[in-house]
This record gives C-alpha cells, structure tokens and sequence, in this order.
C-alpha cells in the first residue's frame, strides 16, 4: 500500500495518507496569546486540512490534545465541544505537556479516515 505524504518541511510533513486514513501532524497557532483564540485557530487549521485531503470533522478518529497548563483544560472544552458534530465525538486524549515554544497554549494532532 502506497503512503501518499503531505506538505513536506524536510523535517516532516503535515499530512500523511495511508489505507485511507489520514494523519495530522501536531497543529499549533503561536500567532494569538489566549487559550481560546489558539484553540479557535487550531480547530479551523486542522478543519481546513481534513477538507484539503479528503475528510471532514465527522470522519475524525481520534484527537490528542496537548496542553501547556492543564488549568485551561475547561477553557478549551468549551470550544471544542461547540466544534465537535454531536454523534462523531472521536476517541480523545488530553494531557499537560511541556511546548516546543514558549508561547504555544495549545497542540492537537488528529487521524482522520478518508471520505
């Protein structure tokens, strides 16, 4: 089976094909200060992309989600769960972790099926 890559950096690529599956990479907006409006921007980055390749929000599998302070956890779920189609809640994890950046809040990299 063919592994079809995505906007590749030289170090990695954003997104990744295989068995019609797909798989993002960890997406971040370090260009806004608040937990809202990064997790607003990552939820829009990651939307964008599923559409590009051939997904949507209700093909999503699983989300796992990063947080540099867990105390913004219900900030965060507060968008989510507005962004989320009712039904095709994906499998999820939500852990506190140190960024590679300073100002990044917020990470989520996601798998995907293929419409």
């Amino acid at each position: 089976m063919e592994i079809k890559r995505f906007e590749g950096t030289g170090r990695m690529s954003r997104v990744v094909e295989f068995n019609k599956t797909l798989y993002l990479c960890g997406q971040t907006c370090s260009d806004v200060d608040s937990i809202e409006e990064q997790t607003k921007c990552v939820l829009k980055k990651i939307e964008d992309l599923l559409l590009k390749y051939g997904s949507d929000r209700k093909h999503i599998i699983s989300t796992t989600i990063y947080l540099r302070n867990i105390s913004d956890f219900d900030k965060m779920n507060v968008l989510w769960d507005d962004w989320v189609i009712d039904g095709f809640e994906p499998a999820r994890a939500c852990v506190e972790a140190k960024m590679a950046r300073e100002n990044i809040l917020v990470e989520m990299s996601v798998v995907a099926a293929v419409k």
